[in-house]
């Protein structure tokens, strides 16, 4: 693994936001951390040498990588400079490692991981942090059994630690949730194709973060297997397809993105980024079509998005699409007229942290108020003051209040290392912003 040199702000103990009068930029975003880990799994499943260019090298892909190489039938090279993972076959079988594998706070990885374990001969055990270890992974335990992996909570609690008995995916009919997390379900459709008969999945309930989905269904097109479905509600995965190899270029992080985007609404400013549209699967690009609505405007040319700040007001709006992005939302929405009420976001009750409790805590130190409910939350736009902020080990708390620290003096972002988990470059192209180069002290 080829490493850069590391920004000395993730060490630190804290940092404030310098505030920034204006912004006129053109900001590349790292790769998407969401497709980055599809590949990943795909390609770790083809038998093919694969090259992922323009990947996000991250805490999560980093700790994927090494849960891959543990089963024992890829090698997983990472260039950090470069923004490239290759994946290259052993020609070993998949076996469970004796060392249970540490997963660390990486929620799709672990899930998608538990699946893949179902392929490797022997008894599997994964883990991660303690926050890990308090996520839910009962509806992906309970959907395994019908496609012949034997799957458990250590501790029966339905988290991790997770004991798979594996080397008997023999595919067939199951039924997953979802309530809970789409992640679920991608992490069947993805592990269906090496299965020996058909995967058919039901989704009992009606699904979250559909985009999700629409996003693993597209990778796996992409890379040579089609999936049938039925909308939102039944999948098939039918036996016998292979993975292609080769090169893949992973598109622009929506997820990363929205910080930029809303340094241009706070500001009033415009920030442009370059190799993504509007035909992107990935859920947050929505974000776009909120922040118009608030009284921005956007334009999409020559593959690039560009979003021009104007005059905040509130909006009612449904984020059940694209809940990463909620916490960007409500710090720009601290800073427009009237109320923002966001619904249907119970799911960030159960992410790194509680999202919902973290940003309405965070707000009102900054003497904004918020009122909290269980999937919802309301922010009543005003003039936000210098606080404090606590990061919760939260990579999406850490850059959301960023944010604010841009339009507003005095804002101390708390443990912002916690950024690497998705977006290890954040300090420096928080930095591209500034005219000195500089966007903390």
């Amino acid at each position: 693994m080829t490493s850069s040199v590391p920004d000395p702000r993730r060490r630190a103990a804290e940092v404030t936001v310098r505030p920034l009068a204006a912004v006129d930029a053109e900001v590349r975003v790292l790769g998407s951390k969401s497709y980055t880990n599809r590949y990943l799994a795909i390609a770790s499943l083809s038998g093919q040498e694969t090259t992922l260019d323009n990947a996000l090298v991250s805490d999560d892909t980093v700790y994927f990588s090494r849960g891959i190489e543990a089963l024992g039938h890829v090698r997983v090279e990472i260039d950090e400079q470069r923004g490239r993972i290759h994946v290259t076959p052993t020609g070993e079988p998949m076996r469970a490692p004796q060392e249970e594998i540490f997963m660390g706070g990486a929620g799709t990885p672990l899930r998608f991981l538990i699946s893949m374990a179902g392929h490797a001969s022997g008894v599997t055990t994964i883990t991660g942090n303690a926050r890990m270890q308090e996520r839910p992974m009962g509806d992906l335990l309970a959907a395994l059994p019908a496609l012949g992996v034997e799957a458990v909570s250590v501790r029966g609690n339905g988290s991790p630690p997770i004991r798979v008995a594996g080397g008997s995916f023999r595919g067939g009919a199951t039924q997953i949730s979802g309530a809970v997390s789409s992640q679920f379900t991608s992490s069947l459709l993805i592990n269906g194709v090496a299965a020996e008969n058909d995967v058919e999945i039901t989704v009992v309930g009606d699904l979250i973060s559909k985009p999700y989905v629409d996003m693993t269904v597209a990778a796996l097109a992409e890379m040579g297997v089609q999936v049938k479905r039925d909308g939102y509600t039944r999948f098939t995965v039918t036996a016998g397809q292979s993975f292609r190899g080769g090169p893949v270029t992973v598109e622009p992080d929506a997820s990363g993105m929205s910080y930029l985007l809303a340094a241009a609404a706070v500001l009033g400013g415009r920030v442009t980024i370059p190799g993504i549209g509007p035909d992107s699967h990935q859920g947050d690009v929505g974000l776009v079509e909120v922040l118009t609505r608030m009284g921005c405007s956007a334009s999409f040319d020559d593959g690039a998005i560009t979003l021009k700040g104007g005059r905040l007001r509130g909006v009612e709006v449904d984020m059940d699409n694209m809940p990463d992005v909620v916490p960007t939302l409500a710090v720009v929405a601290a800073f427009a007229e009237g109320d923002t009420h966001i619904s249907n976001i119970a799911s960030l009750r159960v992410k790194e942290c509680d999202r919902i409790a973290a940003v309405t805590t965070e707000l009102r130190k900054m003497g904004i108020s918020v009122q909290e409910y269980p999937d919802a939350m309301t922010i009543t736009g005003g003039t936000p003051a210098g606080a404090v902020i606590d990061t919760y080990d939260d990579h999406r708390i850490a850059m959301c209040f960023a944010v604010a620290g841009l339009r507003t003096e005095g804002v101390v972002i708390r443990d912002p290392g916690c950024v690497a988990k998705s977006f290890p470059t954040f300090w420096q192209t928080l930095d591209t912003l500034y005219p000195d180069g500089v966007s903390t002290r």
